[in-house]
């Protein structure tokens, strides 16, 4: 056997590994991840307009802050107490 044609036997097998490699199905990324600890909770969710909505908690004080995160940029849409934005008083 000589060099070319080890050299296109090794490039084919090559070939088929990366073309199987392309059939394969990939996760999407997914934002359902919650992360806590003792003073803050960080939870992430799917955005209505698109986009995913990162929730940032405060667990001492109960405030709680939204971030809208796309290709745009981070957008603040509400922050305020839990009690308030859940209504109850």
């Amino acid at each position: 056997m000589d060099k070319k044609t080890y050299t296109i036997g090794v490039l084919s097998i090559i070939a088929v590994v990366l073309f199987i490699g392309t059939l394969m199905p990939v996760q999407p990324a997914q934002a359902t991840t919650t992360i806590k600890d003792r003073d803050y909770t960080l939870a992430t969710a799917r955005g209505m307009k698109g986009g995913e909505n990162l929730y940032v908690i405060d667990n001492r004080t109960g405030q709680i802050m939204v971030l809208a995160i796309d290709n745009r940029g981070i957008t603040p849409l509400a922050a305020d107490t839990l009690t308030t934005l859940s209504g109850t008083r």
